[in-house]
């Protein structure tokens, strides 16, 4: 049976048409659009009251004639063709190729909103990830199943972190197979240029699917951009049994969508203009994380969002922070030192960390260790707050190792190269390498066990270096 063709347009508003008398019309229903000149464009219903429908338009409504432009409900939702075959694919906001490869043979169909998880059938995230990034995986790891965001600020390095993470992610024994979901939106040219020439020069596209909304695409692909990257990575966890790592970038310029349409729909603004219900349609992408029980696939989520300037209070990082099991946060002041990853490890945190570590999944020393690096770098920042205001004559000796520890922490730790890969032992001992600098006594988070194994054997090698010198 051929879908019912309307001629009843009645207004037009952005990205928005409406159309008059319809009939058994259902809420996010696709719609196709045949324009005067034979153009075709797509939309889905947005809106339904008894003979009307409010339809988003896909490619915007620019150039469409009321009078004779053709609106046609197509009985199906939006859904993504998916097989084995995606991964080293790059495809554009709408889900159709853009790397010049084969057309894609389906194996099936998706509907991109998604199936809810029942909460009773979820696993709890309790398996490390190693992303090679030392403040990440020695200071706020990261685990299987779990949401991460970095909240970023404008002009900060968040693609190359992006892309680093994207390249060196991966599961500890190397056995179980391994994917990352890449959704880009609202990004430059120059942007989406970096992240593919990076990904097959490296070779990291072989085990990535891509997916890009440029800035000059329409608004309202940016919508569907993350959804349809969601559902990639449900079949490749839930179906085909991979570890799939979601790198959502960048969620801000997603929000900004949801705002420009909810104006157009002339709804009730909520905080700063966004819609009142930016929790809940941020909830519906960030809850598509997780494991499931009897299942081996998981998918774990790293959105990057930038906060406008740098407003940790902004709706949207505010409101992400209540979703997701923590947040890196990335500093401004570390990255005018010129200090790459700048992650803040103060103010970072992940809620799961205690989870992903120890023995038998890191190293038995990570939790105390993670724990001492934390107190210690905190006790030298207060240090040399102090020297500011007093001099460095008032401080202590304890007070100026500490403060001496918090600059080769930053220096050493913090800082590591854009191409560096750490494993998460590398990272371990570079903790105990730098702890060596405070005097023994005041190491009060770690076990003495733990002193004797991995502290002294240091201390005693310093010690032969210096009287060799």
């Amino acid at each position: 049976m051929l879908p019912k063709e309307y001629r009843t347009i009645s207004n037009l508003s952005g990205p928005l048409l409406l159309v008059e008398k319809t009939e058994n019309v259902r809420y996010d229903e696709l719609v196709e659009i045949e324009l005067a000149n034979g153009e075709h464009r797509r939309g889905r219903v947005l809106e339904i009251t008894r003979e009307r429908a409010l339809v988003q338009v896909f490619e915007g409504t620019t150039g469409i004639d009321v009078e004779s432009t053709k609106v046609r409900f197509m009985g199906k939702v939006l859904t993504l063709p998916v097989c084995k075959d995606i991964l080293g694919r790059i495809f554009n906001g709408r889900g159709e190729p853009i790397d010049d490869g084969a057309p894609v043979i389906p194996e099936k169909y998706l509907d991109v909103n998604g199936f809810p998880i029942n909460p009773y059938s979820r696993d709890y995230p309790s398996e490390f990830i190693q992303t090679g990034i030392s403040t990440i995986d020695g200071m706020n790891s990261m685990v299987r199943g779990q949401k991460l965001p970095i909240f970023s600020g404008s002009g900060m390095p968040h693609n190359r972190i992006a892309a680093q993470v994207a390249r060196q992610a991966t599961v500890l024994g190397g056995h179980e197979d391994f994917a990352v979901v890449f959704a880009a939106m609202g990004i430059t040219f120059e942007e989406a240029s970096f992240f593919m020439e990076d990904f097959r020069r490296t070779g990291a596209i072989e085990r990535t699917v891509m997916f890009v909304n440029l800035a000059d695409d329409p608004a309202i692909e940016r919508i569907t951009t993350p959804r349809l990257a969601l559902t990639c990575a449900e079949y490749l966890a839930f179906e085909k049994d991979y570890q799939v790592l979601v790198i959502l970038t960048d969620l801000t310029n997603y929000c900004e969508a949801l705002r420009e349409i909810s104006s157009a729909r002339k709804e009730v603004p909520g905080r700063r203009g966004y819609p009142g219900y930016l929790y809940t349609d941020l909830a519906t992408m960030y809850e598509r994380a997780g494991r499931i029980k009897g299942k081996k696939g998981s998918i774990t989520q790293f959105p990057i969002l930038t906060m406008p300037e740098d407003d940790k209070t902004h709706p949207i990082p505010d409101l992400t922070g209540y979703i997701t099991e923590g947040q890196i946060i990335l500093s401004r002041t570390l990255h005018r030192k010129g200090i790459y990853p700048p992650v803040d490890v103060m103010p970072s945190l992940s809620r799961l960390k205690d989870k992903g570590i120890g023995k038998g999944k890191t190293r038995e020393d990570h939790a105390d260790l993670m724990n001492q690096l934390f107190a210690a770098y905190a006790r030298g920042k207060e240090a040399k707050e102090l020297a500011t205001i007093l001099g460095e004559g008032a401080l202590s000796e304890e007070d100026k190792a500490f403060a001496h520890f918090s600059d080769r922490f930053e220096d050493s730790y913090v800082r590591q190269g854009e191409y560096e890969n750490r494993s998460i032992e590398e990272t371990l001992e570079l903790g105990w390498e730098l702890l060596t600098l405070i005097p023994v006594n005041e190491l009060k988070r770690v076990r003495d066990a733990f002193v004797e194994k991995y502290l002294l054997p240091k201390l005693s090698d310093n010690k032969q270096q210096e009287q060799q010198k």
